[in-house]
């Protein structure tokens, strides 16, 4: 029994060490570049099958392989990457979630190349480096750990990287070689994921698919170490290594037997489940970047595509049996539309979703439920584990919900689809009547084509708006009333449930469960084939499709995985692939072509206001930065933010009211030190304070964006300390944001119809009722976009006003313009709290000045 532990430990020691350099190479691409790079378990592959071909193919000695594989190919391969793909995004100011995305595009290039070039067969005569001695692969690990530690921590180089992640512009400016210090990261990093790749090859399964996969799977411990720590993720990779090895010597009986057994196999995946759903997010800050204008694919290309996707109805024989998987791909893919597209969200699952919508319509056929029956149930069933899988997920963002996705899609795979008590005998039969291919593609279409009508739907009117909102500006949609979690969850369920239609299409055009088909890597590719062709156009999921299918069908395999991989690789630099084709994807809305002329003739109109006084917009036209709006006769307009449910005006008097916030942010710095705070009715209220003092967070605090650590927000003598911030813009209370807060692929109208009913009045109030309000906000000057923010705050109705410095990037003119709104929004009953550098502007309007410092009022 010892000798077996003792066994069994070495076995775990073994594995640990693997993943620990995986976890090493991982957290040093991280700080030295700010990536999570997923391409990390592909370059993996790729050394080994180097290796592979230098002393197998090539009959090379050893040691010179190992040499030149480990100290040219694998830190090549990084400098490569840095040089070419993740440098200029660097330069270009890109956030994690583009780099994410090219480093997905990465890993599926060099899956695609790796097919191409070796064949896409299991090999097991890959070269043993380190012998069976896990004592030397732990040495190794512990040394390699101990030495980054020590660079990181006590030299210069390390110091220079540090200061390259927090701040590149910065240190560039003081004299760090930024470029220097990231392709270092990026060829040690490489270095780490060839030597995993090298020692795991004689001990698993060397294939394109399976190795890049398996390493993915031991992001876990980087993500426990939360991409900092090398000590915890070493520790972390061989406690799950021991563990693992020790799992199996259990063997209880039954069901919980199997699970055991699957548990005892895949420990790094359930850490990495827990790790991404329960841990604080890494990275969670950031989303997909909106694209610049919703792309509308004109009628004649409909016709074009409608009748290229009947042609396969003449078809016969083999063609016919490869084209019915095209409509059946289309619908998973429409669910990345969906999710990825619309709502701005990273889903790398979706590969587990279409395959449990495969294999519960094989089951539920299989217990005597006819076949349309049971997918309809399945998808229904798939559906409530979307909303369930997803409910964990809504309040993560970028780096953190790829991760979160990606872990379910991992436990789905190896937990469902690869164990034998799950899908051991299953299925699979087309409904009766739809055997034959033709009739079955004739069923796929018509089940395309209402896909297609629901999601376009769902992307017009108020909910197409909202999910556009979140996925341009989450925080900003949140202050503009959208429900963020229930639109969430929306994306999440209604993604799973057409990506489980699509994945039991697709087993019911092969007629077979393949668990290869719905794995992890080809979620990976799916994603990156939206994301590169266009993820807000719903011709997306159709090209993609016949892409994927067509090139695998009729080249060599790969074809396709490396196109799509090649192309997504740049998707950073060059823009979708179908909204360029169609010239839709350039900033001109709907309204470009409107010259200063037609929006001048269009913006001198006279309105009226909900209480009857009229006003004249600026003669000029909205690109030449017009004034937000001139009062007639020198009267002051009516707020629009006077509704019946409201109350009357009480000059003086406060319906928000802070008492004793007090926030601390993670690592225990103090925001907020007991701030009291009133804001009066009929006044303007103002903080002012130099950068840093907390004016921001207060804002957020009242706004209900952040929940104080401490103290009280009320609200009409009501505690909304814990409502969040949807909730009380609903209750009465507008806010704009320092930095904009604007929806680029919306137009100006439709940004503003997101506050409210109020929005027509809120357009004439600031000037935008002429030409602009059709012209997409994307490319509009700073000044323009200030006064559609502040519309869309006001379209909201609201009885109080949070401006974070409303007056930030208006000129001389506009800033006077907006002094004299303001004045007569409080002389309406409005409350206004305003934080504003320009002293002027305080002075003219504010009643009230409060000076914040280091987190308190003066």
């Amino acid at each position: 029994m010892a000798s077996l532990t003792y066994d069994l430990t070495l076995a775990g020691l073994a594995v640990g060490s693997a993943a620990a350099l995986t976890g090493i190479g991982l957290i040093v691409t991280y700080r030295a570049t700010g990536v999570l790079n997923l391409a990390h378990g592909a370059i993996a592959m790729v050394c080994a099958y180097v290796l592979r071909q230098l002393v197998v193919v090539w009959h090379w000695p050893l040691p010179v392989g190992a040499l030149v594989t480990l100290l040219v190919v694998a830190p090549g391969i990084g400098l490569v990457l840095d040089r070419l793909v993740f440098r200029p995004l660097a330069v270009a100011g890109a956030g994690p979630a583009q780099t994410l995305v090219a480093s997905i595009g990465v890993f599926v290039l060099l899956v695609g190349a790796a097919a191409l070039v070796w064949g896409d067969g299991a090999r097991d005569d890959a070269p043993v480096l380190l012998g069976d001695d896990p004592w030397a692969q732990l040495a190794a690990a512990v040394a390699l750990a101990c030495m980054v530690g020590a660079v990181t921590r006590w030299t210069r180089f390390g110091r220079e990287l540090r200061a390259v992640v927090d701040n590149r512009p910065l240190a560039v400016l003081s004299g760090i070689p930024a470029d220097r210090v990231s392709a270092a990261g990026w060829a040690f990093g490489s270095f780490t994921a060839g030597l995993t790749g090298v020692l795991l090859a004689p001990y698993v399964r060397l294939d394109p698919y399976g190795m890049p996969l398996l390493v993915v799977e031991v992001i876990a411990v980087a993500v426990v170490a939360r991409m900092r720590s090398l000590p915890v993720a070493v520790l972390t990779a061989l406690a799950l290594g021991v563990a693992q090895a020790q799992l199996t010597r259990l063997h209880p009986e039954g069901w919980a037997g199997e699970l055991v057994q699957a548990a005892g196999t895949n420990l790094f995946v359930v850490a990495l489940l827990v790790a991404a759903l329960v841990l604080p997010g890494v990275g969670d800050t950031d989303a997909l970047p909106p694209p610049r204008a919703a792309p509308r694919v004109p009628v004649p290309v409909w016709l074009v595509t409608a009748v290229l996707l009947l042609l396969p109805l003449g078809f016969a024989g083999e063609d016919l049996t490869t084209a019915v998987q095209v409509p059946a791909l289309a619908v998973v893919l429409l669910s990345l539309v969906v999710v990825s597209g619309r709502g701005g969200q990273i889903a790398l699952g979706q590969a587990a979703y279409a395959g449990l919508g495969a294999l519960f319509t094989a089951l539920l056929a299989a217990a005597g439920l006819p076949e349309l029956v049971a997918l309809g149930v399945a998808v229904l069933c798939v559906a409530a584990l979307g909303l369930l899988t997803g409910w964990p997920a809504i309040r993560r963002h970028g780096l953190a919900l790829a991760l979160a996705t990606l872990a379910v899609g991992v436990a789905v795979s190896r937990f469902v689809f690869a164990q034998p008590y799950a899908t051991a005998g299953v299925t699979v039969t087309r409904p009766a009547g739809f055997s034959d291919d033709r009739a079955y593609y004739v069923l796929e279409l018509l089940l395309l084509a209402a896909c297609l009508l629901l999601v376009a739907a769902l992307r017009r009117g108020r909910t197409g708006r909202a999910l556009a909102a979140l996925r341009d500006h989450e925080p900003g949609a949140e202050a503009a009333g959208v429900p963020v979690a229930t639109l969430k969850l929306l994306a999440f369920t209604l993604g799973a449930a057409l990506a489980a239609l699509g994945g039991a299409l697709l087993a019911m055009s092969v007629r077979a469960f393949d668990p290869d088909a719905f794995d992890p890597v080809r979620g990976l590719l799916w994603f990156a084939a939206v994301l590169t062709l266009g993820a807000d156009t719903l011709l997306t999921p159709l090209l993609a499709a016949t892409l994927l299918v067509s090139l695998d069908a009729g080249t060599h395999a790969g074809v396709a995985v490396a196109l799509i991989g090649l192309l997504a690789t740049f998707t950073g630099r060059l823009p979708p692939v179908l909204p360029w084709l169609l010239g839709v994807g350039r900033r001109n809305g709907p309204g470009a072509g409107a010259g200063p002329a037609a929006g001048g003739r269009a913006a001198r109109r006279r309105a009226k206001t909900s209480a009857g006084r009229s006003y004249v917009a600026s003669g000029q036209s909205a690109d030449a930065h017009p004034p937000p709006g001139e009062v007639a006769g020198g009267a002051p307009p009516a707020a629009p933010g006077r509704t019946a449910g409201t109350g009357r005006r009480t000059d003086g008097a406060a319906r928000l009211v802070a008492v004793g916030i007090r926030l601390v942010h993670p690592g225990g710095t103090v925001g907020l030190d007991g701030v009291d705070i009133e804001v009066a009715v009929g006044a303007v209220t103002a903080v002012v304070g130099v950068n840093g003092a907390g004016k921001s967070t207060l804002f957020d605090c009242l706004a209900g964006a952040v929940r104080p650590t401490a103290g009280r927000v009320v609200l009409d003598g009501v505690d909304v300390t814990g409502k969040a911030a949807h909730v009380r813009q609903r209750l009465g209370v507008g806010r704009t944001f320092q930095q904009l807060a604007v929806f680029p692929s919306l137009s100006v109208e439709e940004n503003v119809r997101v506050g409210g009913p109020g929005a027509e009045q809120a357009l004439r109030l600031f000037g935008l009722d002429g030409a602009v309000r059709h012209r997409a906000a994307a490319g509009l000057p700073t000044g323009t976009l200030r006064r559609v923010e502040l519309a869309r705050a006001l379209a909201g109705r609201p009885h109080t006003l949070l401006l974070d410095e409303p007056a930030a990037g208006l000129d001389a003119a506009e800033a006077a313009a907006l002094a004299r709104i303001l004045a007569a929004l409080a002389a309406d009953g409005l409350a206004v709290l305003v934080v504003e550098h320009d002293p002027d502007l305080v002075a003219g309007i504010a009643r009230t000045v409060h000076t914040m410092e280091g987190g308190r009022i003066l």
